[in-house]
């Protein structure tokens, strides 16, 4: 899997979490605004199983910075610190 589509994934994960305790989230739309620090430490192949976890670090009612990992059968796969902005639709 290429590194770019686990940074997508990353960003993607983020989302959901930060959507998930927003109460009228059909009314909003999260946007990508930056990567810090991203870090690829092993190839991901096919039938590899890539668990995706995310961190909160600073929640800001329009703009979150999170740390994302992803790894592989517990062996950091990749890193990276992703920033968003929540907006309404």
């Amino acid at each position: 899997m290429p590194g770019v589509l686990i940074l997508e994934a990353l960003a993607q994960t983020g989302a959901i979490l930060l959507l998930g305790d927003v109460p009228d989230r059909g009314s909003k739309l999260i946007y990508f605004t930056g990567i810090d620090e991203a870090r690829f430490r092993r190839p991901v192949v096919p039938g590899d199983q890539l668990r995706l976890t995310m961190d909160v670090m600073k929640l800001r009612p329009r703009n979150c910075k999170m740390r994302g990992v992803a790894t592989v059968d517990g062996e950091l796969a990749a890193e990276a610190i992703i920033m968003s902005a929540m907006v309404e639709r």
